[in-house]
């Protein structure tokens, strides 16, 4: 919800302001990256299927992760995501009754957490 991701983005842009891991540079293109991509992904995917595909909190989401982590990692939380939907995916539809779609913040958030941690470990 806007209510948690709005404010971890703009908490996110002012840590790196104030001299944080991630440069105040690499914060805003992470922020701007981590929209942008998801944002061309789902307008392409509209203009091919004629629906939608993801929707606006997991652009938001991405933006306020990529605002922590810079471009780079904001990319690598979405790719560790889509690898994790898409598994997760392909086990529920082969154990249980097949749904249409499936909510995507929630491996945003896992991908984006365990990258934060492994930077904080490593």
């Amino acid at each position: 919800p806007d209510a948690l991701t709005l404010p971890l983005l703009w908490l996110g842009l002012a840590v790196a302001w104030f001299g944080g891991p991630v440069s105040l540079h690499d914060a805003v293109g992470g922020a701007i990256v981590g929209y942008g991509f998801p944002w061309l992904l789902f307008h392409g995917y509209r203009l091919v299927r004629g629906r939608d595909g993801m929707g606006y909190g997991d652009f938001k989401l991405l933006a306020a992760l990529g605002a922590w982590l810079g471009p780079r990692s904001a990319m690598l939380v979405l790719l560790v995501a889509c690898a994790g939907g898409v598994f997760f995916a392909c086990v529920r539809q082969r154990t249980l009754r097949p749904t249409g779609a499936y909510p995507f913040g929630p491996f945003l958030a896992l991908s984006g957490a365990a990258l934060l941690l492994a930077r904080c470990i490593l």
